[in-house]
């Protein structure tokens, strides 16, 4: 691994030069759209806007898991936007979610739309509108929202810093994947001991906090994220790993996988849903063998 000693910060930082990486074609130092475009709007009450990143894939296992209830007004759209190009900077977007980051919702239920940007505040928005996955009793639901907003708050350093630093960065810094690497297996632990005590996060109920936590977390400890499980040696984490198998059974679960997903095995992508017999006939090895 190399280490950048030669670099000195100026007084001032002034953005001259892409950064390098991936994704750095789509950096830059100032919010707000770089161009117009308005977005689709479907048949369903939600529509969603995202690319199956962790955090769009918390909100579509939400959906997934709410129409496993037996919801239909959890009926959604889910279109794709793809990051990589840039499509969250089109002012129908930005609109939705001035920070330009996936996934953001708008709730066409509501006397006038509601928009709903950051994925944990819409888990909490759907929780509370159909009175699912965050318990009613008090104190259950304070230790749920604990854990939701730990993850919230903990999840930049796996992703933003050890992702990026470990994956994505142009050189490897050898401080960087150190500091960071140090840091999820340090959350890695919080989150063992934890679960070493309780089945789930909030306690004895699968919640939003899990919904959150999972498609970060669990997909780590699975060896889906990053590459990384040898380096960080994942598998040690015995109650972590025992939690994140749990949870990647559940039917609903792997439908929200699914949805907006570009990558990976065709059998696992549908990169939009827009109703649910989408899983059976418009995944992308079905389009490609009908092509």
């Amino acid at each position: 691994m190399s280490q950048d000693s030669d670099y000195t910060p100026p007084k001032v930082w002034k953005w001259e030069k892409e950064s390098g990486g991936t994704f750095a074609n789509i950096n830059r130092p100032i919010a707000g759209p770089t161009h117009d475009k308005a977005l689709p709007v479907g048949k369903h009450p939600f529509q969603l806007y995202s690319l199956a990143t962790p955090n769009g894939v918390k909100v579509t296992v939400m959906f997934e898991e709410l129409l496993a209830l037996g919801y239909r007004d959890a009926e959604y759209d889910a279109w794709l936007i793809r990051i990589g190009e840039g499509k969250q900077f089109g002012s129908g977007f930005v609109d939705i979610n001035p920070n330009s980051k996936i996934p953001a919702l708008v709730d066409h239920s509501t006397p006038t739309p509601t928009r709903v940007f950051e994925s944990g505040s819409i888990l909490l928005y759907l929780a509370e509108k159909f009175g699912e996955f965050l318990p009613s009793n008090p104190a259950k639901r304070t230790e749920a929202l604990n854990w939701l907003f730990w993850q919230m708050g903990s999840a930049p350093f796996l992703g933003g810093g050890f992702g990026h630093f470990y994956a994505y960065a142009p050189t490897k810094i050898e401080y960087a994947i150190d500091r960071y690497a140090m840091e999820a297996k340090r959350q890695l632990d919080v989150l063992d001991r934890r679960l070493a005590e309780a089945r789930y996060l909030g306690g004895d109920e699968y919640s939003i906090a899990d919904i959150a936590s999972w498609p970060w977390y669990g997909q780590l400890a699975l060896g889906r994220l990053y590459d990384a499980g040898e380096f960080l040696q994942v598998h040690t984490y015995e109650h972590v790993q025992r939690w994140a198998r749990e949870i990647d059974i559940r039917p609903a679960v792997k439908r929200g996988r699914m949805v907006n997903r570009t990558f990976g095995e065709p059998e696992m992508q549908l990169h939009e849903r827009h109703d649910a017999s989408d899983f059976e006939h418009k995944t992308q090895d079905k389009l490609e063998a009908n092509a």
